[in-house]
């Protein structure tokens, strides 16, 4: 019987399940969306439960759909939305209160009275991130603040926190593994990604029990089993990564100065530094990429919080295409964004601003402004600050980029990857397979279960699709740009309270 790779994909708004065969192409795959929570402006929330039953549905549904039992999965591998925040009950497995997603903004007057407090730097240097409530520790002192009980239960050992990964793993053990990788340990605020090891200092700091922790892991090792509950029988789970670490290594980015971009619902530049942390001087993430056996590879991260989804909140909040995939064409219907510049500054501006009060804008409206010119410029809001954040990455690691390798659902746009192209002056190559988030949790569980070799097998499986070449010069594109800087100063900061 051939054997696959079960690649389990939580994302933001849905869930996947994606079988690979030993080329490292996608045999089968079953999504499926979930719901999400706005409580208040500029909250976001998930229902844990769902996460973990849309899961569950669409991986039995990839395996009865292409008959393949349980026997034939060599592996399981997990990627996940990172940084958002579940707390469960350790006895009866019931969360205390809905998943705080990375998007939520509900903690920025928290982690601005932690900055006045002069701990930026102190935090810096153990995490290689910033003060944000984009990362799951202010999520957590949130809940134990707010949740009758929920501090006393923590301290007594009764409570546990995960990011997705570890709630997932959690259920499909049926409780016997509490455990999560380096890469999402590393998106806490909690994790030292010099030592490796959860900070006391940091707990201390932010007042988090030791006992909610989950065991750390590398990213590839066989960690356990399933409980047989869940398909029939018992499947290793051998790997573990968030979504934009996996994409990494999916991408093949695996030597140093290798850059990647993920159009999902944010857009995530990563450059592989390997061995080496380099700091940021100009507010990007030091992050772990990928832990293999003893081999910790490092990554230097731009997040932006609002990609894809500007073409979601063209749909379903504007009405202006009735699909995602329509934005393209209707886009391409006008030669230039005529005058009109778009900041999808949402849930405020992530990497290099850090602003957790700009809002998004739409500037340059005339009586001749048409549903096709804010198309465009949404578009262009997408790439330029993907450019933004590159032409950071290449100024702090002194590296200068000679592709950006790009994937993700928005990637599939060929007039975005153009754009993208024309704004950053270099090629954009589009891999055969873009699912590239859902192949690196499906390297990493095959590595560590002998389904493939080495890396220089999996190198051999990766191809190109389309390359995307510059095709206006800089002079042509300067105004559009300085336009967009422009914006982005006058959106800054918007949503302030004092």
């Amino acid at each position: 019987m051939e054997k696959y790779i079960l690649s389990l994909d939580s994302g933001t708004t849905s869930n996947r399940a994606i079988l690979f065969d030993h080329s490292g192409k996608i045999v089968g795959s079953a999504q499926k969306e979930f719901d999400q929570i706005f409580p208040q402006s500029a909250w976001v929330e998930h229902d844990p439960r769902l996460i973990w039953e849309t899961l569950l549905q669409v991986a039995r549904n990839v395996m009865q759909q292409y008959n393949v039992r349980p026997s034939q999965i060599a592996g399981i591998g997990i990627t996940n939305q990172r940084e958002t925040t579940i707390v469960w009950d350790r006895e009866t497995g019931v969360p205390v209160y809905n998943a705080i997603v990375w998007q939520d903004r509900r903690t920025a007057g928290f982690c601005n009275e932690l900055k006045k407090r002069g701990l930026e730097k102190t935090i810096t240097d153990k995490t290689g991130l910033i003060i944000d409530a984009y990362f799951s520790a202010t999520k957590i002192r949130w809940i134990l603040d707010h949740v009758e009980g929920a501090q006393q239960k923590a301290k007594a050992g009764k409570l546990l926190f995960g990011t997705v990964d570890s709630w997932l793993v959690w259920n499909l053990t049926g409780g016997k593994l509490h455990i999560t990788d380096v890469t999402n340990a590393s998106r806490t605020l909690l994790f030292n990604i010099h030592t490796l090891q959860w900070d006391t200092g940091l707990l201390s700091l932010f007042d988090i029990p030791a006992e909610m922790l989950p065991e750390v892991k590398p990213s590839s090792q066989l960690y356990g089993f399933t409980e047989a509950g869940c398909f029939g029988s018992a499947i290793p789970i051998a790997g573990i990564a968030g979504d934009q670490q996996a994409a990494l290594f999916g991408q093949m980015c695996t030597e140093k100065g290798m850059v990647k971009n993920t159009y999902g619902t944010g857009c995530f530049v990563v450059m592989n530094t390997r061995e080496k942390p380099v700091v940021s001087k100009n507010k990007l993430l030091t992050t772990i990429g990928w832990q293999i056996g003893h081999e910790v590879t490092y990554a230097l991260e731009g997040s932006i919080f609002i990609g894809g989804a500007v073409v979601q909140w063209l749909r379903d909040q504007l009405g202006i295409i009735r699909s995602s995939s329509e934005i393209e064409t209707l886009a391409s219907e006008v030669e230039n964004n005529g005058g009109v510049t778009f900041v999808q500054g949402f849930v405020g501006l992530g990497a290099p601003h850090w602003d957790q009060y700009a809002t998004g804008t739409i500037i340059g409206l005339t009586r001749g402004t048409g549903k096709a010119h804010i198309a465009r410029a949404a578009l262009e809001a997408i790439a330029f600050r993907s450019m933004e954040v590159i032409e950071t990455m290449v100024s702090d690691s002194g590296i200068e980029l000679s592709e950006l390798r790009v994937d993700g659902g928005a990637a599939v746009n060929n007039l975005l990857m153009q754009i993208q192209a024309d704004a950053i002056g270099r090629n954009v190559v589009r891999p055969k397979i873009t699912e590239t988030t859902a192949l690196g949790a499906a390297y990493f569980a095959g590595l560590a279960v002998g389904y493939w070799r080495d890396i220089d097998e999996l190198k051999e499986q990766w191809q190109v699709d389309r390359k995307f070449i510059p095709r206006v010069k800089e002079s042509e594109i300067e105004q559009t740009i300085a336009n967009w800087k422009k914006a982005i100063e006058r959106s800054k900061n918007w949503n302030n309270p004092v």
